[in-house]
């Protein structure tokens, strides 16, 4: 059973399709890492534009798989890099993100076995 994500609105949108589910699953396992490497890439560089661009391309992934905690942090970010924030602000929460995600990967394959 998934603890770390919920793929009930993926169903839903898909039509119960498996074929899509496991399209939205593989790229969420192949792309959102790399998108977190840019995340953190424009924190670390104070590059708002960057942090946001990737924070908001993923924020809709994360509220598809269900991942409720990690939506509402990815939120924290985009307003982050809006007002230009100090970097120590917000590196908890990206790192809560990260930890999230890598918990959800994990699960994902072991629960789709990839």
């Amino acid at each position: 059973m998934a603890l770390n994500y919920n793929l009930s609105k993926v169903y839903a949108l898909s039509d119960n399709d498996p074929e899509f589910v496991m399209q939205i699953i593989t790229l969420f396992i192949t792309e959102v890492p790399q998108d977190l490497k840019q995340i953190d890439l424009g924190i670390k560089t104070k590059e708002h534009k960057l942090a946001y661009a990737y924070a908001h391309k993923i924020k809709p992934t994360l509220d598809l798989l269900g991942m409720t905690m990690a939506y509402e942090e990815i939120l924290q970010v985009e307003a982050w890099t809006k007002v230009e924030g100090k970097k120590k602000e917000i590196i908890a929460t990206f790192d809560s993100i990260v930890d999230q995600v890598e918990k959800a990967i994990k699960e994902i394959k072991k629960d789709f076995d990839l």
